[in-house]
């Protein structure tokens, strides 16, 4: 499954958004539960059904199903999982445990729907770059769509009730996946974070709650809902993302200061390496990919357009590696093909 989607780009991939050099892209999530319905963690097999099918019924009613296909869990296998992951599209948490589960995707990706994830519905947006405006009024728009449809699960209290404590209220998520390859060469980074987390966000890795860090991509967002408005949320997030921004290029500004040429050097030895390297593993390759989204953002190499190294850092990924070849791959294959991959897509560059 989803082989459609492998070669084309991801909207959040475009580098079209507002500072795409350095965020790459934004995402907002709006957590809904279907009122009188039993949570999908405590419902049985029968119930999940039942929610699941309720939806994909109010996803037709609203002609979603016009704009984007919904996609039936008891399809996928664990490759397919995984590739949906790689594709943020969703969580790694979504059938981390059995469950009747399916996910909606828009045609062109900006939008994605987790049905009996954690909730009964998790809607996803995004855009690439600092857009968390727009990528909030499409989630909206989506949200009120279905709700027209659907009987949420809501306090006049408390707001929207969820499955985990820290979504209730809004039940917003709003994130940036953020580089920061100058905090991080200038040893800056921790202490960066510190300060994160002390005002209430909340950092991590590359595909959220308990990924690592890859390619010196972090993902920043906010950890509570409940008591906070949308507004609040959005506002606090864009602040903090702004003043990270100018964090990030005052250490960029520093490496060109102090150590342009060992800089430079680094930027020209990972695109070398990627261009002729024979095996390369993720980690590696995510590595020398953020040196060489480094010199793309800093104008050193100029001759490469951003959206093609963002799209190469997730056809490097191993699920779209294997996507891509359509064939199942030990580690060891992979470094070669994601070698092979890197090499064909820099040609002539």
């Amino acid at each position: 499954m989803f082989e459609e989607f492998i070669d084309k780009p991801a909207r959040w991939l475009q580098a079209d958004g507002s500072d795409a050099s350095i965020v790459m892209s934004s995402r907002i999530r709006l957590a809904r539960n279907v009122a009188n319905l039993q949570y999908p963690g405590r419902a049985s097999a029968e119930i999940q059904a039942s929610a699941k099918n309720y939806i994909r019924l109010a996803l037709e009613d609203r002609g979603l199903l016009e704009e984007g296909k919904l996609y039936d869990s008891g399809n996928f296998t664990r490759l397919d999982l995984d590739f949906l992951i790689e594709r943020h599209l969703i969580s790694p948490e979504f059938m981390r445990e059995p469950r009747d589960a399916a996910v909606y995707v828009l045609s062109d990706e900006s939008v994605s729907i987790m049905i009996n994830e954690e909730d009964h519905l998790r809607i996803q947006s995004f855009r690439s770059g600092l857009e968390i405006r727009a990528a909030m009024a499409s989630a909206d728009e989506i949200d009120k769509k279905l709700s027209e449809r659907l009987d949420y699960d809501f306090s006049s209290k408390y707001g929207y009730l969820t499955s985990c404590p820290t979504n209730v209220g809004t039940g917003l998520r709003a994130s940036v996946l953020i580089h920061l390859p100058g905090l991080v060469l200038t040893n800056e980074i921790d202490a960066v974070i510190s300060q994160i987390t002390k005002v209430g966000l909340a950092v991590r890795g590359f595909y959220g709650e308990g990924t690592d860090v890859l390619g010196n991509l972090f993902q920043i967002s906010n950890q509570t809902t409940l008591g906070r408005t949308e507004e609040d949320i959005i506002s606090s997030l864009e602040e903090v993302t702004r003043q990270l921004m100018s964090h990030e290029e005052n250490a960029r500004r520093t490496l060109i200061r102090d150590a342009g040429e060992e800089i430079k050097d680094k930027i020209w030895r990972a695109y070398g390496i990627l261009k002729h390297a024979r095996v390369l593993t993720s980690d590696e390759a995510m590595n020398l990919l953020s040196a060489v989204r480094l010199g793309v953002s800093m104008g050193i190499l100029d001759m490469l357009p951003m959206k093609l190294v963002n799209k190469i850092m997730l056809l490097a990924q191993p699920a779209h590696l294997q996507k891509l070849l359509r064939q199942e791959l030990s580690s060891s294959e992979r470094d070669s093909k994601r070698a092979e991959l890197i090499r064909n897509r820099l040609a002539d560059r």
